[in-house]
């Protein structure tokens, strides 16, 4: 947090007007960014440009007497730290040592893995896209930068906003979905979010757009493992959310561990520099992802750790995140002539530029306020219980067994019932236990204690089955069942992918002796990645996908299977029916035979596929139509209807497909999508301005987008229309 506290102030006053007076003038807040800089890295020596361009971790010691211990061994030069702990009182005994103890008095850039929430805990991203509500989305990036701020963070690894097909890849909850355009738009709400209008004001965090790029495609769904990605993918499926962070002006990238087509990206110039910093013009530093410099070597990329280095600084990764290979060789690879001066300059310019636009040359430290003050507020978990309500989706609702009747007593069964930790997912910030609403507080606050019967049932995994008679014993005194299953949060995130996607034997055991009571169940599910439910699915009245939906999800959930709020949610990842169907996803390229060459055994079609979710009303979709207008462009309109009896929220998703080009594309290709409330019995018309430049054109593989003429499909809910464009 920024701070205008008049007493420190009035301190860094006398520490900076006097320097500037002496003509430094990397000390002058008015003068030009790059002037600061320039000023600044003349008078640094090698060794200080170094530390300038490493990180290392530092944190998680909250005993105030050892804070002097624990500085001791992070040298005042360093550039940046992941700082893990959210205790002000050490970051500022840390940042103090910085600024006043080494000689040009840098300050240190403080970074932290804020995914989806610092204390206020959001859903994961996965969720976050299925709420199709980049808005909410983004004042939840918003509150968790001013969270983080106020810890002393300056800086967010987030978001990530890899393109990710294969739910084996546990990473999958940390993206926005199977889709390039979705990515991009939340990427761009993260983005400004997290940074708000300017960097230097109060309650911002620098964003870092990861992992750059295509790590989502790891083979296999195996983490850290290698990519085999063409040329035409990498541009119109990879690249595309990347180019939108960058426009919308991310401060940051993070280079991802994947070896792409046989160059890991670490290590990958072309990607790194010819792309991202020329011809992209993107003018904010180039983080690694952990140990990803000295895992260039496990890679077989580089024969040792400074030639690791090496290869790194030279492909554009400015700073070097936890391998220290920048701290030990770089100054020697300098001195040899391996890596020249001019690189070294030109990424701590880079790196300085950032801690200048942040502010943190006049504001170094973190105004101490209580955490009642700035974290957790009423308004923000509101948010979070928008946000949580918004992204669940409702995948099946036989005989409208949902919402609940008035005064349904509920047999609440299932691991997840109870549990609060694993609501939140992988990457769970600084969120604890007792800021979590469980699902049996959240029902029993809802409908009344007296008609919520709980019952655990099972455990997560394993085999004991001893707690089924009591679950059995609770369904028969209740009218239905809602059975919360799913996945505990360390099954999805890093270094979690997983072969199976089915729910666990003990949890698939205890459905189906459910099932055999002949009550009514509500499957409720709570994971972080697409699941695969073929068998569990004819067991179920209903089925509530709630994911990881964070401190809010109890009172969410319950709200949804109440009736207060209609669901919203639309799937941003297919759901397969087979392991064997994976990769699945929905803009594949058209099929030389359409109807031929599918697998024998199992069916060809999804589960529930890409853009599903039902509500607790119905929609009708009609007179859908195209103009062209007089500067070119084209407007598309269809009409919603809302035909039931319920106020809900609608998103429409526009598609575009070209039957016919020089370069095959997608059956179809997401370009626009709107969210909107209508009234029962009301309609809304929604609006798709098409620019045939950016909404009808494509990429060859060197990026370059290609306009042709011909007939084009506009298609919405499954109707279509048809646009043709005449030679110039």
């Amino acid at each position: 947090m920024k701070t205008n506290h008049p007493i420190i102030l009035a301190i860094s006053a006398c520490l900076f007007a006097s320097p500037v007076l002496l003509g430094q003038t990397y000390r002058d807040a008015s003068a030009p960014v790059e002037d600061r800089v320039s000023d600044l890295i003349s008078r640094m020596t090698l060794e200080e440009k170094v530390w300038q361009l490493n990180q290392a971790g530092f944190g998680n010691n909250r005993n105030i007497n050892n804070i002097g211990e624990k500085l001791k061994h992070i040298p005042a030069e360093i550039g940046s730290l992941i700082y893990t702990d959210d205790d002000v009182t050490l970051r500022n005994a840390m940042q103090r040592k910085a600024v006043e103890d080494s000689r040009l008095g840098i300050p240190i850039l403080f970074g932290y893995d804020v995914i989806h929430g610092f204390r206020t805990v959001y859903p994961i991203s996965l969720a976050q896209a299925c709420s199709w509500n980049p808005d909410l989305a983004r004042e939840a990036s918003r509150v968790a930068a001013r969270e983080a701020s106020g810890a002393g963070i300056d800086w967010t690894f987030s978001p990530m906003i890899d393109v990710a097909r294969d739910p084996r890849w546990g990473r999958v909850a940390e993206g926005y979905g199977e889709d390039p355009y979705t990515n991009a738009i939340f990427a761009v709400g993260a983005v400004k979010g997290y940074q708000g209008d300017n960097l230097a004001d109060e309650g911002t965090v620098a964003a870092c757009l990861k992992h750059y790029i295509g790590y989502g495609a790891s083979e296999g769904g195996r983490d850290y493992s290698c990519t085999d990605i063409s040329d035409q993918a990498m541009w119109d499926t990879y690249m595309p959310p990347y180019q939108a962070g960058v426009k919308a002006g991310a401060a940051t990238v993070m280079s991802s561990f994947n070896d792409i087509n046989g160059i890991p990206a670490t290590a990958n110039r072309f990607l790194l520099t010819d792309v991202l910093k020329q011809r992209w013009n993107f003018d904010g530093f180039v983080v690694s992802d952990w140990n990803a410099v000295e895992q260039l070597v496990s890679q077989g990329i580089a024969a040792d750790r400074a030639a690791a280095a090496a290869v790194a600084l030279y492909a554009g990764v400015d700073m070097d995140m936890g391998s220290n290979a920048y701290g030990e060789h770089m100054v020697s690879l300098v001195e040899s002539g391996i890596v020249s001066m001019d690189a070294i300059d030109a990424s701590v310019a880079r790196i300085l530029a950032l801690k200048f636009r942040l502010g943190l040359f006049e504001h170094p430290y973190t105004t101490e306020i209580p955490e009642s003050q700035r974290v957790l507020l009423d308004s923000d978990r509101t948010t979070a219980r928008r946000l949580a309500e918004e992204s669940m989706v409702l995948l099946k609702n036989t005989d409208d067994v949902l919402p609940l009747r008035a005064g349904t007593t509920v047999a609440l069964i299932g691991p997840m019932a109870d549990n609060r930790g694993h609501l939140l997912g992988s990457w769970p910030g600084h969120g604890r236990d007792e800021d979590i609403v469980s699902v049996v507080d959240g029902l029993s606050q809802r409908i009344g204690n007296s008609k919520v019967l709980f019952s655990r049932g099972c455990d997560f995994e394993g085999t004991d089955t001893t707690l089924f008679a009591e679950a059995l014993a609770t369904a028969g005194k209740a009218d239905v069942v809602v059975l919360c299953l799913g996945e505990k949060r360390e099954w999805s995130g890093e270094n979690a992918s997983r072969a199976s996607m089915e729910l666990p034997g003990i949890q698939k055991k205890l459905l189906a002796a459910l099932n055999r009571t002949g009550k009514p169940i509500v499957l409720v599910l709570t994971n972080g990645r697409p699941l695969i439910l073929t068998d569990d699915e004819p067991y179920c009245s209903a089925i509530v996908e709630m994911w990881q939906p964070g401190i809010e999800g109890g009172n969410a959930l319950a709200a949804l299977l109440c009736g207060d709020v209609a669901p919203s949610g639309k799937l941003a990842m297919t759901f397969p029916r087979h392991v064997g169907q994976v990769p699945i996803y929905y803009n594949e390229r058209p099929r030389a035979r359409r109807d031929q060459g599918f697998y024998q055994d199992i069916p060809t079609e999804p589960l529930y596929p890409f853009a599903y979710g039902l509500s607790y009303t119905s929609f009708e979709y009609s007179d859908l139509g195209v103009e062209k207008q007089a500067d070119g462009t084209f407007r598309a309109t269809v009409r919603v209807t809302n035909t039931g009896s319920r106020d809900a929220a609608e998103t429409v998703h526009w598609f575009i497909s070209d039957p016919a080009s020089s370069i095959s594309r997608p059956a179809r290709e997401l370009k626009y999508f709107e969210k909107r409330m209508i009234p029962a019995g009301n309609s809304a018309v929604f609006v798709f301005d098409i620019d045939p430049v950016r909404d009808l054109a494509f990429v060859n593989s060197h990026g370059m987008p290609l306009f042709e003429a011909g007939a084009y499909i506009v298609s919405v809910n499954g109707q279509s229309v048809e646009i043709n464009l005449a030679k110039q």
